[in-house]
């Protein structure tokens, strides 16, 4: 028989008491936490919800008052507004933050904070950016049926009202309004809207005629050596009727708090930009004259030499605040801008003779000083953009630039316009807008040898002022999660 102490059982007891205690209680915390956990992820997908809704509140906004950036209230933000129920209840707040477009531009960034009211330490904090589309969205966009040659490279995105022959290399989508179309560059039936002549892998090499495999009714072939993005027809035809309207709000502006200059009384103005943010502007007394022998051969409406001679110095001018340079004349712009974002216009208004519609011809070049978009700059014509008989061996043009109704490309001068027939090398860097066929070299060899086209994509996101929308509301360009 066994013999035990007193109080031998109360040690026990004690001892697996003390430990029963430990694992309660931290079954207790841990479920304590775990509540705590499920209740704080609750409140946190609450204060996304309310966060989200802030930016989904201010794009409603504004596509009822596109330009009003303070919440309707004329003041500065942070803009806190209550999130209810549908009952009414109280859930908490969203806080907007937002930063207006810089002068000319539709982007706007919206920063929105989600604070539920059962515990003010959760938040959620989301960012987008919001613009309205414009023809910067496009490294190209015409309203004629265009051709793209053997060599050429193109970065953004290219899209045609009419169809396009692409036998390049486009590295983003191209795109045509037309399901098929007749090729004016060779007989036969239609092909399609985008189609190519390049012969596929492991072929090499065009062919000219027409080509059956890109026509309907045979599927669209999959060709990423041509097209690396895809092409895309029948696309969403581009407006061109609205450049007018834009045209016409411009001239209001550039009158009330741009740069406005009625005609010059002679053959137009001649601007030349500076890295101080001024211009000199020029009244362009006589145009230079072409060689002997030189003519319009081939028929071109307006064909002339389109370089200037004789000049006189109106002044210098700074930049406005408005960033737009309005001329109701032929106009030649030349210079370079430095942080500078500028619309340079030449347009007659109102539009009612299409003979005496005004062109922008560049025949020196147009430079950037900066190429992180700091530096825009939209050269718009109402007629052409040219570049004329006088123009540089080597040329380079930084712009955004659009010809409503007319094409941008040099004219026609044969060899007996020599030495001006033959140029070596232009560079567009920017975005190029054309009511008619583009060019700037023709098939007998004349013109520029060399031809670089170039997408500025900063344009996608920070326009030059008051550059031509291609639609009416504010798009989501960007989203994130910051917090």
């Amino acid at each position: 028989m066994k013999n035990y102490t007193k109080g031998y059982l109360l040690i026990q007891v004690l001892v697996f008491g003390a430990i029963a205690i430990v694992v309660i209680t931290g079954l207790i915390a841990y479920a304590g936490a775990n509540i705590k956990l499920g209740r704080r992820v609750v409140l946190s997908e609450q204060a996304f919800q309310m966060a989200e809704a802030g930016l989904e509140y201010y794009r409603w906004h504004l596509a009822h008052n596109p330009t009003d950036y303070t919440d309707g209230t004329g003041q500065p933000g942070p803009y806190v507004k209550q999130f209810r129920d549908k009952n009414g209840v109280l859930l908490g707040t969203f806080t907007l933050t937002i930063t207006q477009p810089v002068i000319g531009s539709s982007l706007v960034l919206i920063q929105s904070k989600g604070v539920p009211a059962a515990d003010p330490t959760v938040k959620r904090t989301l960012v987008t950016k919001l613009a309205i589309p414009s023809f910067a969205n496009y490294a190209f966009v015409t309203e004629a049926a265009m051709r793209f040659g053997s060599g050429t490279e193109v970065f953004g995105p290219i899209h045609s009202n009419s169809g396009i022959r692409f036998d390049g290399l486009a590295h983003n989508l191209v795109t045509s309004s037309l399901f098929a179309y007749d090729d004016p560059d060779h007989s036969g039936n239609n092909e399609f809207g985008v189609h190519t002549h390049v012969n596929a892998p492991p072929g090499s090499g065009t062919t000219d005629s027409f080509r059956s495999l890109e026509a309907p009714s045979n599927p669209v072939q999959i060709r990423q050596d041509v097209f690396m993005a895809g092409r895309s027809f029948p696309a969403p035809t581009v407006n061109f009727a609205d450049i007018q309207t834009d045209l016409n709000q411009m001239k209001i502006d550039a009158q009330a708090s741009g740069r406005y200059f009625a005609a010059s009384g002679a053959q137009g103005y001649r601007v030349v930009l500076k890295t101080n943010d001024t211009f000199d502007l020029y009244r362009v007394n006589t145009l230079q004259s072409v060689p002997g022998g030189c003519d319009a051969s081939s028929g071109q409406s307006g064909w002339g030499s389109w370089s200037t001679n004789g000049v006189t110095l109106l002044g210098n001018y700074p930049f406005p605040v408005n960033g737009l340079v309005f001329l109701a004349d032929h106009t030649w712009v030349e210079g370079t801008i430095n942080t500078a974002r500028l619309t340079i216009v030449a347009a007659r208004l109102p539009d009612d003779n299409t003979s005496l519609r005004k062109s922008i011809t560049v025949n020196a070049d147009v430079r950037y000083t900066n190429y992180d978009g700091t530096d825009a700059l939209a050269l718009i014509a109402q007629n052409n953009i040219n570049v004329g008989m006088n123009s540089a061996n080597t040329l380079r043009i930084d712009a955004a630039v659009i010809a409503q109704y007319g094409r941008v490309g040099r004219y026609y001068y044969e060899d007996d316009c020599s030495p001006y027939d033959t140029r070596n090398t232009i560079t567009l860097y920017g975005t190029l807008i054309t009511d008619q066929r583009y060019g700037f070299a023709y098939t007998d060899g004349s013109g520029y040898q060399t031809r670089n086209l170039i997408y500025d994509s900063f344009l996608l996101y920070s326009p030059p002022p008051y550059f031509p929308k291609t639609g009416d509301y504010h798009e989501v360009i960007y989203w994130k999660e910051i917090d």
